[in-house]
Parts: structure tokens; sequence; C-alpha cells
């Protein structure tokens, strides 16, 4: 949802968009019908800028520029992709830079958990790096990527910061960044037929879908790395990492879904999630410190609308401090 426009340039494609549907909708969405608290919603909002090349070189070589910009993130994301026969593994240059607020550890829980403000830690991050995609072999697709990564903490006004408002280190170095060669390996198993990674069970005309995510993490972290929990994406009715910050984490959503009619479905869900005890590993114990409760439960209902347009979702949440929380995103627009 927002304004969109696309233009050519040649063989290069330019889109134009300003997004103000998941991220406005959330602040004005945490705060259900009463005031913000002074905390303007349209901050969030992002604009952003599309250069797509598809020949670059004369050889079929995709260039691809995409650039967010909002008051507290941005994101510069530039790939470079070279055409290989189907048999080879595919290559794909990438660079990134952005800024946002680190709100997962760092964030402070509001309003009994039902949302989070920032605690005065922001990362400038700077990636280079490849990654290399596998020929799909059978029911099973691989993908590694090889990064070296620059993390720089800063502060709400831009300057540079080793430690977090109560003086706790906030790198893994303990200087005012972080460098590291980041190695990540991805293996994937789905059948050709489906749609996505994720099954679920039909029963009569509603659909109950499961997932379970779990982590660890071992060896010397920063607490930005930390898993975090809460949130849309995690457990419901609980700001972003309001659950808490772990070196483990294990996060069960289930969701029942039921057709009301051709576009229009109801839903129910229960999201529960856990750090395992294991927010005392975090350097400095920031889900300590922040009185994050470890583990949560949230639960509610929703309907999905399909479109044209777009898919439309809205969430109704409430947590085990019996907090509600409104949840709206809008996908696929075409």
């Amino acid at each position: 949802m927002g304004a969109q426009k696309s233009i050519h340039a040649g063989n290069a494609k330019i889109d134009f968009n300003v997004d103000f549907t998941h991220k406005l909708c959330s602040a004005l969405m945490f705060h259900p019908f009463r005031n913000s608290g002074g905390e303007n919603p349209l901050s969030l909002v992002i604009g952003s800028l599309c250069i797509k090349h598809p020949n670059l070189f004369g050889k079929s070589e995709k260039l691809d520029f995409l650039w967010d910009k909002g008051l507290c993130d941005s994101n510069v994301l530039v790939t470079y992709r070279k055409p290989r026969p189907e048999w080879l593994s595919q290559h794909a240059f990438v660079i990134q830079h952005s800024t946002s607020p680190e709100m997962g550890t760092h964030g402070i829980p509001v309003d009994n958990f039902s949302r989070t403000v920032s605690g005065g830690v922001n990362l400038c991050r700077l990636s280079a790096g490849m990654d290399l995609s596998e020929p799909a072999s059978s029911n099973w697709s691989s993908k590694t990527s090889v990064k070296f990564e620059h993390v720089r903490p800063i502060n709400d006004e831009g300057r540079s910061i080793s430690r977090d408002l109560h003086g706790f280190p906030v790198t893994c170095s303990g200087r005012y960044h972080d460098s590291m060669l980041v190695l990540k390996q991805e293996s994937r198993f789905a059948k050709a037929n489906d749609r996505s990674f994720t099954r679920g069970v039909r029963l009569g005309p509603a659909f109950l879908l499961t997932s379970l995510t779990g982590g660890s993490i071992v060896g010397d972290i920063a607490p930005y790395q930390a898993f975090s929990i809460g949130g849309q994406g995690s457990v419901r009715g609980y700001g972003e990492g309001a659950v808490g910050s772990g070196r483990s984490c294990l996060v069960a959503n289930t969701e029942l879904t039921l057709p009301l009619n051709e576009i229009v479905e109801g839903a129910v869900f229960l999201d529960c999630g856990s750090e395992l005890g294991s927010s005392r590993h975090v350097p400095g114990n920031p889900g300590l410190r922040h009185g994050k409760p470890g583990s949560g439960v949230g639960l509610g209902y929703g309907v999905r609308l399909k479109s044209q347009l777009g898919h439309v979702q809205v969430d109704f949440a409430i947590n085990a401090l019996q907090k509600r929380t409104v949840y709206f995103s809008f996908s696929n627009i075409s």
C-alpha cells in the first residue's frame, strides 16, 4: 500500500515506491485507539528506489540496485549476477549498507511487553560477499553465502558507541566496531509440486498450519547477534524482542484458517516462544536488565483478504499479561 511508479530507461527499469503499509500501521496499531504517547508514526514511512538492468555488458549480466530510506532506517543493496549454465552453481556478488535501530536485544519493552521502544542502540552494517546457489538435485536445494561484515553501533545522534545506556559492551570486540567473516550454509527439502516449504493439514474446509523453529549459538557473540523472541514474525501480542533475547530459542506457531467466502478467510492462532534460560549467557544480560520474561504465549484471531491488488492480513492478539495488540500487513502489491 502506497505510491508506486515505474519507468524504463533503455534496457533498465526504474521503480519508485513509497511504502507506508506495514511499518506505519504497526506503529498505529501498537497503541490501538489511543494516544501514541508522542511517538510520530509518520517517521516510519519508507521510500524506495529500485533500478534493474537485465543486460549490463551485453552478455545477460544482471545488476540490481535497491535503496530504502526512512527517517530511522536506510538500506542500500547492490547485486550483480553473471549467467552460468543451469548445471553449474549460480553466483551473485552482493554489497549492502544499512542503518537501523537494534530493537530485538537492546529495545526496551513497555505497555506490558506489547511494544518495544528504542534503547539508544543502532547498527550501521557494511557487508560484501558472494552467494552460491547449487543446481537443484531431486528435492533438495542448497545455498552458500560468504561475506565480510563490518558492524558499527551508533547512538541516536549518530555517534559511534561501544557501550549501551547502562554501560555494558554492545560489541564482541569491546571496541567501536566488529569485523567478521560470515559463512552461511542453507539446505532445504521440498517436493517438486510444493509451493512452499511449510506444510499443513486439511481439516474439512479448514486448514491447520503448524511450525516449530529453534536454534542455538556456540562461541563468542555480540549482544545484537542473540536470538530475539517476540513480535509479528515470532510471538504475536508482544513487541519486537519483548519476550526474550538468548543464545538459544524455541518458537512454535499454530494457525487454523477457515474460508468465509471466495476471498476472505478467518483465522485463530496460538504462538509461544522461549529463550530456554539462555539469556544469562548473552554478554551484559540485556534480557534480564530490561525485565524480559524469557517465555511468552500469545493467542488471537484474524482476517485474511485476498484480492487482485494484494493480500491483506489483520491479526488481533493478546499476550499473557492480557495486553491487546493489532497487526496489519499488506503484501503482493501488483
